[in-house]
């Protein structure tokens, strides 16, 4: 089969970890033996990544050093953490290929998604990035550089940013080369980087794009047979963590919706997985699987997860 995997932002930086590089390495060397667990059992693989905490390092770093060096926009932010998460992952990868004597390799592809300047997430950013100010330490970012903030529950002011839908994957056809020659492809960080199309030429804008939309666009674009989303739980569930909370092996996309329309799902956390599944399994009719990363095999084989279905 050719699976697209969404690694959720457990198997890079796990909540309680400090999160640094030593830290990234040793989850991206575990999450990577799953990855070859899948290629070794004959399936292609693509692997897309979540950046938040990074990149939100990243805007740290610039914010700490504005006025002594120049500022990066979102998007190079963006850039640069794919760089980095992916020369990781594409090196553990490898590493696992050699230590099982797979003759195959992993490919990091920055990745740009077309967006439209007339999304409607343009006039109303609602994405948090970066790091919290006080209100009188970010009000010249507000006057200067236009930023939108919100204050979040006591803990200070921060930017946020559109989150705009994607609507092409700019690399999709090195993405469709590399995986039917049967290599792992680690693309799409972040939910890809934000460009939009100005007279012809692509310019990159201020923006995140959700990682599972993303995932979904590049599954259906590639025809990919199985998408697998990972996160921290191992099923998904409703009423979660309540005393009616019920776990699901399986589940139909009526069943995804009428659950998502009643609020189940929250935006901030599983309902992007959900509506993700859902966009790829009503294009495609394949399927669509939400476990742990450890579990990815396992789920694979039927043993475990939830699979959403047509």
């Amino acid at each position: 089969m050719k699976i697209v995997v969404a690694l959720g932002g457990n198997a890079i930086s796990r909540e309680d970890q400090k999160g640094d590089i030593p830290d990234q390495i040793n989850n991206c060397h575990v999450t990577a033996k799953y990855i070859v667990d899948l290629v070794a059992a004959g399936h292609k693989v693509v692997t897309t990544h979540g950046n938040g905490p990074q990149v939100g390092n990243i805007l740290r770093r610039v914010e700490a050093a504005r006025g002594i060096v120049y500022p990066l926009p979102l998007d190079i932010c963006g850039a640069h953490s794919q760089g980095g998460i992916g020369y990781i992952l594409q090196r553990e990868i490898d590493n696992t290929f050699k230590q099982r004597g797979i003759d195959k390799v992993a490919y990091a592809v920055v990745t740009q998604c077309l967006v439209d300047r007339k999304d409607p997430a343009f006039q109303k950013p609602t994405k948090p990035v970066g790091p919290f100010f006080t209100k009188e330490k970010i009000q010249p970012m507000v006057d200067n550089d236009g930023w939108t903030v919100v204050e979040d529950a006591g803990r200070g002011y921060r930017r946020v940013v559109p989150s705009p839908i994607p609507t092409k994957i700019i690399e999709e056809r090195i993405i469709r080369q590399v995986v039917d020659f049967g290599d792992v492809v680690v693309c799409c960080g972040g939910g890809g980087i934000p460009v939009v199309d100005e007279n012809g030429m692509l310019v990159g804008v201020e923006g995140v794009i959700d990682k599972d939309f993303a995932t979904s666009l590049l599954a259906r674009k590639i025809q990919a047979d199985l998408m697998i989303i990972t996160t921290g739980v191992e099923k998904v569930a409703v009423q979660f963590k309540k005393p009616g909370q019920k776990f699901f092996d399986r589940m139909t996309v009526a069943e995804a919706k009428k659950y998502y329309e009643a609020g189940e799902f929250p935006p901030g956390s599983m309902g992007p997985k959900i509506l993700a599944a859902i966009e790829f399994i009503e294009e495609t009719g394949k399927e669509v699987i939400i476990t742990f990363p450890e579990m990815m095999m396992e789920a694979v084989q039927g043993k475990t997860g939830t699979r959403i279905v047509k």
